[in-house]
């Protein structure tokens, strides 16, 4: 076996890492050689970790080229040593001279280390991004008009009820609006896949046969794949890997291919760890990379494609993703005969059940294909379906539509229920009508009514009936009439009517609601409840029966001269019998007796004509009197409660128009 030294890479290394130089600066690989020199320099330490990984990976060649059956030598004695050696040094290097080189080349690759097993066929260096210092940014991404607007209806949603309902309910709505703003800042040039699969389907075997060099490692031990490998096909994608907390050393070119840059433009292929590892740590960066990248390619075997892991934790709840999806059935070289279709559609069958809309026959949803990366059957054709896939530019704006699918579709419950809502006009005079029984509109009508009769019947009254009744009034003791219900017990019955006016608006208003609208027009009507009573106590004293009496018509005057002739009729007629009596005047009893009939019987007529005359104007009075008490109860009712559990139901109108927009209706 040939020695290699630490030596021999370096060198290896300075003269490439030269040409790269010179090249970036427009200069020859040849005659330039001062910016080699220059830049030697400064990355001895990233030489020394080439050197020996390169010890590494060719003593890993030699010892399989020795054979399986062979018993242990020196050089697999000592290549346990020599990794541990190669790790030291490359994290020495790593952390001494990442400052710089990253200085260096504005945020660009890190070049890291390819792989430990690679076979001397297919070993190639890893290409670092190289960007001139006035390289001008990648284009940022832009979203369509739709998606613009549907993304503003869910910021204004989120806005409306932040007041309505609690932080968790809208943390996922937020953290959507979050996710589409950061990644609208970011490159519209590119499209980051991740590759997602469980232990030994093969995914990092696909991810380097798509990439045409070994770049994610492989083999039998389980989990191979400990974090998340970045791959990009183009220039300008690190600040979307930087986004997915990639570090530079597990950022990756794949095998320089003028075929491969052309059909793959665009693509940054992210190979994940196993989704079912037992390291909670591998789970927890594939939860965060799947929230965070535009496509993903789920990889399953013949064995392991049913599992309820797979389709229970990921396949179902992404069923809304399916147009940025990819089912890669992996590993059809194990399959005899037919067997790779009969697994591929059922399959099919088990996307369908979980709600996973298949691309089929030119309709929207996700590609389902069968590849073996050991033979490279089918590979082509995923990677012809992914190159146009990515040429087309669309899967970020796709998958910020499907995250804001499935963010309105888990606030359905909170906005719609299906059912009518709204406060009816029959509610609202229900309501009102509550309240005027409760300060007694009806009662204090009557009572005007009849107040306006005693007072016409006590001036259009004979003036004996009038007598009759001042005597009958002094006659009465003070404490003659007692009240049928005492002062207290009339407030808290009006207190009773009041509350139970109030809960049944509530309970009316609310009905159709969602929960916590629900819950917010309740908690606006008993506030708005809160002094109600009182409030309708004042407004019942000053809007009540005007103090004094009640006003004259017209009439009244003509009546009264009415009964006074009647009366001077009386008083002639009995004064002209008495005359005749006592024997001053003649003798002559039918006038005086005809006078005094007139009018005593013209007395009570004219009173009965009065009163008859009076129960129109009466009746109105009284009519007047309850409309009075009654809009002052119902102005300070819809002051204090109608107005707020009306701007609840007007917030949550404006709510389900905003919803509305985010779902794509109306």
């Amino acid at each position: 076996m040939t020695a290699v030294t630490d030596q021999d890479h370096t060198e290896q290394d300075h003269a490439g890492r030269a040409g790269d130089t010179a090249s970036e600066n427009g200069e020859g690989p040849v005659g330039e050689s001062a910016g080699a020199e220059a830049d030697s320099g400064g990355k001895d330490g990233q030489a020394r970790v080439e050197g020996a990984e390169g010890r590494d990976l060719r003593a890993d060649a030699g010892g399989a080229r020795r054979g399986a059956g062979s018993g242990p030598t020196r050089a697999d004695a000592g290549q346990g040593h020599a990794r541990e050696e190669a790790e030291r040094v490359r994290v020495e290097a790593v952390e001494t001279s990442a400052g710089t080189a990253d200085a260096d080349s504005g945020g660009s690759w890190d070049d890291g280390l390819i792989a430990r097993r690679v076979t001397a066929e297919t070993e190639q260096a890893a290409v670092v991004e190289v960007r001139g210092p006035n390289a001008p940014p990648p284009a940022p991404l832009t979203y369509d008009g739709p998606l613009r607007s549907r993304l503003e209806a869910l910021r204004e949603l989120v806005g409306l009820s932040r007041t309505r309902l609690d932080s968790r309910t809208l943390a996922e709505a937020g953290q959507v609006l979050d996710e589409a703003a950061a990644r609208r800042r970011l490159s519209g040039q590119h499209t980051v896949v991740a590759i997602a699969g469980a232990t030994g389907s093969g995914k990092s075997q696909l991810f380097n046969s798509l990439a045409g060099v070994a770049i994610s490692e492989t083999g039998v031990r389980r989990p191979t794949t400990a974090a998340p490998i970045a791959c990009s096909w183009s220039d300008g994608s690190a600040s979307l890997i930087e986004r997915l907390g990639i570090p530079p050393r597990l950022r990756r070119r794949p095998l320089q291919s003028a075929d491969s840059e052309a059909q793959l433009r665009g693509l940054v292929l992210v190979d994940l760890p196993d989704h079912d590892s037992a390291a909670v740590q591998h789970r927890e960066h594939v939860d965060r990379v799947l929230a965070l990248v535009d496509a993903v390619i789920w990889v399953v075997d013949p064995e392991k494609y049913a599992d309820a892991m797979l389709h229970e934790r990921y396949l179902r709840p992404m069923a809304g993703h399916a147009e940025v999806m990819f089912v890669v059935l992996n590993q059809i070289d194990r399959l005899p005969g037919e067997a790779a279709e009969q697994v591929l559609d059922d399959l099919r069958r088990l996307l369908d059940e979980d709600g996973v809309a298949l691309g089929e026959y030119g309709e929207p949803g996700a590609t389902v294909l069968a590849v073996s990366a050991l033979t490279g059957d089918g590979v082509g054709e995923l990677r012809e379906a992914l190159g146009q896939f990515v040429t087309e530019r669309g899967a970020p704006a796709r998958r910020i539509a499907a995250d804001v699918d499935a963010a309105a579709w888990r606030l359905r419950p909170v906005y719609a229920t299906g059912r009518r809502t709204g406060l009816s006009e029959a509610a609202r005079d229900d309501f009102a009508a509550r309240l005027a029984d409760a300060v007694g509109a009806t009662a204090a009508g009557e009572a005007a009514e009849r107040a306006w009769l005693r007072n016409a019947n006590r001036a259009c009254g004979t003036p004996w009936l009038r007598l009759w009744r001042w005597f009958e009034d002094r006659r009465e003791p003070p404490t003659g009439r007692l009240p049928l219900r005492a002062h207290p017990d009339e407030e808290a019955t009006a207190r009773q009517q009041v509350e139970q006016a109030v809960r049944t608006l509530a309970d009316r208003a609310s009905r159709g609601l969602p929960t916590a609208w629900a819950q917010a027009v309740r908690e606006a009507a008993v506030r708005g409840s809160q002094g109600l009573p009182e409030a309708l106590d004042e407004l019942t004293a000053r809007a009540g029966l005007p103090p004094g009496r009640p006003p004259r018509p017209g009439w009244w005057p003509v009546a009264v001269l009415a009964q006074a002739s009647m009366t001077l009729l009386q008083v002639v007629g009995g004064l002209w019998l008495v005359g005749q009596i006592v024997g001053v005047m003649a003798p002559n009893l039918g006038v005086p007796v005809l006078l005094m009939v007139a009018g005593i019987v013209g007395g009570p007529l004219v009173e009965w004509s009065c009163r008859m005359a009076a129960r129109g104007p009466a009746r109105r009075y009284g009519v007047e009197a309850e409309r009075r008490l009654r809009e002052a109860a119902s102005g300070c009712g819809r002051a204090r409660v109608l107005d707020p559990v009306a701007a609840e139901l007007l917030r949550y109108r404006e709510v389900r128009e905003q919803y509305g927009r985010v779902v794509g209706v109306g």
